[in-house]
């Protein structure tokens, strides 16, 4: 996390023009000063100055999607991703009630720290984790409710690690075999007990056959870059497919992939919501495997996932251990440096392999993460448009987030689910039997809103939901349409 003096300079960058008030999804909903960036940029400001982070303060910032669609309506060049990441920082230090230490583990990992047999140590000669971020001077705002931290706690020891994600494949699909999951969600039941887990219940995708990736997948052809891939947490678990696409694509392409075995997730979900020791963690673990690994490039197919790997360097320069020669800061920045999203990658590589014609009109979903935090919007369209016979149209208001926002939509059910069936309406508006898009929690997200509309009786043409990958590789193998969903 930035210093105090770095975000005061960062803050004061804001004019308090407004031109972030209707780009900003939450003060569409509600029409609030406090719950738009220019309103959180003020209480990070009162704040810096001394005053107490209040419970209604933490809740104005638990409410922000974290969108970043004010960076890129911004005049000014605000960097409101530094902010509000401080904010969410200072937040869950005070409302977690005991601090957010790192829990990675997993293979060749060991204890909170990220030690173990072929793994740097990450965690300093004299054995400590990483404190956890300073709350600036103020009284802290009181705990959350206990609903509501049993709901992060769960979160957090599940989704960032893909085995644990993976091992719930099989129950869902006996609850989707058997229809429980929609008499319960008919019922009710799951969000009376907790509106994390009726949301969850509603967000669930058909469970994935799983599908082993090799080590090295080789490049078709003559080699012409030497490339990592991330898999991800929810897409290795939910989205297999879209991993095994990814590869076929880079190797088609005349690309080496090497794909690290027994990843983690690489700490989008922690940062985003506020919990950087554990994203540190995460974070270095990630480095060291792709050091090991020697790549040229590493290609990432989730929004979420590129924008937070291309931040390693102020992630870790807030937590800097140089101890052992580890020099965290320098390593981080030579990571982020390679880290380039899937599209962005491809479009700069440039095409060799053929591309069989898709007759169908698709409709392109532009993910934040990808569009505001990365500025990627050009790429993905120029990649889909190169297609013989595909038809892309765009998105009605497709700048507004569809309420994802990494855990966004298990957190704050109510806000998500309304931004959710505006998306699905402009979609639907779109009048294309395709939806693509380049991040597993859209695909999820959109999918959801999109059924929801059809289970409450309402006509509604199916429309198949696929990953940008997915479709340059049904593409390239001259694959049928039915292939991402479409009949």
């Amino acid at each position: 996390m930035q210093d105090e003096n770095t975000l005061r300079d960062v803050a004061k960058d804001c004019v308090h023009c407004g031109f972030c008030l209707p780009a900003c999804p939450t003060y569409q909903l509600w029409a609030e000063e406090m719950d738009s960036p220019r309103g959180r940029i003020y209480l990070v400001n009162q704040i810096l100055d001394g005053a107490e982070l209040t419970d209604s303060a933490a809740e104005h910032f638990d409410r922000c999607l974290g969108c970043m669609a004010c960076m890129t309506a911004c005049p000014s060049g605000v960097q409101y991703d530094q902010l509000i990441e401080a904010a969410r920082a200072w937040t869950e230090e005070a409302r977690s009630g005991t601090g957010v230490q790192p829990a990675v583990t997993g293979p060749g990992v060991t204890g909170p720290g990220v030690t173990g047999p072929g793994v740097a140590d990450v965690r300093g000669a004299d054995g400590a984790a990483d404190p956890a971020p300073e709350v600036p001077r103020g009284v802290p705002a009181g705990k959350r409710p206990v609903r509501d931290r049993a709901a992060r706690a769960a979160i957090f020891s599940l989704f960032p690690y893909p085995r644990r994600l993976r091992a719930l494949t099989a129950p869902l699909r006996t609850v989707q075999r058997t229809g429980l999951d929609r008499r319960l969600a008919r019922s009710g039941l799951p969000g009376r007990i907790s509106p994390t887990l009726g949301a969850a219940m509603r967000l669930a995708p058909p469970a994935a056959t799983a599908i082993r990736l090799p080590e090295r997948v080789p490049a078709r052809g003559s080699r012409r870059a030497v490339v990592g891939m991330l898999t991800g947490c929810v897409q290795s678990a939910f989205f297999p497919q879209v991993n095994a696409s990814t590869a076929r694509v880079l190797a088609a392409e005349g690309c080496d992939v090497i794909i690290p075995p027994a990843q983690g997730c690489c700490g989008a979900l922690s940062l985003h919501s506020g919990r950087e020791a554990e994203a540190a963690a995460f974070a270095r673990r990630t480095i060291v495997m792709f050091e090991q690994a020697g790549v040229d490039a590493i290609v990432v197919n989730s929004a979420g996932c590129g924008s937070a790997m291309k931040e390693y360097e102020r992630l870790l320069a807030g937590t800097e251990r140089t101890d052992g020669g580890s020099d965290w800061t320098r390593r981080a920045a030579e990571m982020s440096g390679k880290v380039r999203d899937l599209a962005e990658f491809l479009a700069d590589l440039g095409p060799v392999a053929r591309r069989h014609p898709l007759p169908v009109t698709a409709a392109y979903h532009d993910a934040c993460h990808l569009a505001h935090a990365q500025g990627i919007t050009k790429q993905p369209r120029e990649l889909l448009r190169a297609i013989p016979g595909l038809n892309l149209v765009e998105v009605p208001d497709g700048g507004t987030c569809c309420g994802s926002a990494g855990v966004y939509n298990l957190l704050q059910p109510e806000a998500a689910r309304e931004l959710g069936g505006r998306k699905a309406e402009a979609v639907l508006a779109a009048g294309a039997p395709l939806l693509i898009s380049a991040n597993p929690g859209c695909s999820l997200q959109i999918a959801s809103a999109l059924a929801e509309r059809g289970e409450h009786g309402e006509h509604v043409e199916h429309v198949a939901v696929a990953h940008t990958a997915e479709v340059l590789d049904a593409s390239i193998r001259g694959l049928p349409l039915s292939v991402l969903g479409i009949s």
